[in-house]
């Protein structure tokens, strides 16, 4: 077992990357913060990692590959955006053709990864994709009812604060909503998925919210809230901001009087509705922007993961 932790850099110095530099610094026991990568100059993120005595460079990629110590760092995470993530994974690929990518974009180079649900299958990726906040939050519902039974059908509907969507985030919607659809079906394992953003302007800010619809073939739902449960637990040991809103909602559709659903046909079987809040941690951001919190709090559990199994621990 390395006694050494793991060197990691953020790609980022905005909102999401400042918050888990912060998140690193406080909470990393695998991972230690060795540099932060941004391209404005006047960043705060930058600023801040001055002033903890953090290498970093406002020149991009191009600044984190002419760090001194770059060669020491085995991880990077990436919180810019799915463009800019595709340039990053090739110029860091070309000097370190190992080295790990974390993906907080949209991008999805590397395969989608829900801590709770997939992570130990991808433990030796040189690179992946933290899919959306909102498939963050939504995705374990789907996969706590696909443990249980065949879902043909999953819609989620992240509604998060106008505030904490910033130029990154409203530059990608269209590639959030791919992302989290595709996700719903390979991670959670749904036939098919659907995924929904609305910015709310509301003032004060609301929390995140999420709405999760499942259509899945007939099931107990004592088994499914016990399953359901069990999942809210699991993601609360990273996000514990994360939470029911409200009582699960089920609904048993008989066969005799199925539902006709747009390019799903007749359903019969068990609707299981799932309202969920995520409050932030407040570590950088405000506590109400929980959509960001759960993305840094889930690259942090899959780096710290990744990161100890590298040093055999």
């Amino acid at each position: 077992m390395s006694s050494k932790k793991i060197k990691a850099a953020i790609i980022g110095s905005g909102n999401i990357g400042s918050d888990l530099m912060i998140k690193i610094l406080r909470h990393g026991q695998h991972l230690e913060m060795a540099a932060m990568v941004g391209i404005d100059a006047a960043s705060d993120g930058l600023a801040r990692a001055k002033r903890l005595n953090i290498a970093s460079t406002h020149e991009g990629v191009d600044g984190l590959l002419r760090l001194p110590d770059f060669g020491e760092i085995d991880i990077v995470f990436d919180a810019t955006s799915a463009a800019a993530h595709l340039q990053n994974d090739a110029a860091l690929r070309r000097r370190r053709p190992g080295i790990r990518l974390i993906d907080l974009t949209p991008a999805a180079i590397g395969p989608y990864c829900v801590p709770v649900v997939n992570l130990d299958t991808h433990l030796d990726q040189l690179n992946v994709n933290m899919v959306t906040c909102g498939g963050q939050a939504t995705i374990p519902m789907v996969a706590a009812v696909s443990r249980l039974a065949k879902v043909h059908y999953a819609e989620i509907v992240a509604s998060i604060s106008s505030k904490s969507a910033g130029p990154g985030t409203r530059a990608n919607l269209d590639e959030f909503i791919e992302t989290t659809a595709k996700a719903i079906e390979v991670v959670g394992g749904a036939a098919k998925g659907k995924a929904i953003i609305v910015l709310n302007p509301a003032e004060p800010p609301l929390m995140m919210r999420d709405t999760v619809y499942v259509l899945s073939e007939a099931a107990d739902p004592a088994a499914v809230e016990a399953s359901i449960l069990a999942m809210v637990a699991a993601v609360q040991a990273y996000v514990p901001g994360y939470r029911l809103k409200q009582a699960l909602q089920f609904e048993v559709i008989p066969e005799q009087a199925p539902l006709h659903l747009p390019g799903i046909g007749r359903f019969s079987g068990l609707k299981t509705t799932v309202f969920l809040e995520v409050q932030g941690a407040a570590h950088y951001l405000p506590a109400y922007a929980g959509n960001l919190d759960i993305m840094t709090s889930a690259a942090l559990a899959t780096g710290e993961r990744m990161a100890a199994a590298m040093r055999g621990v």
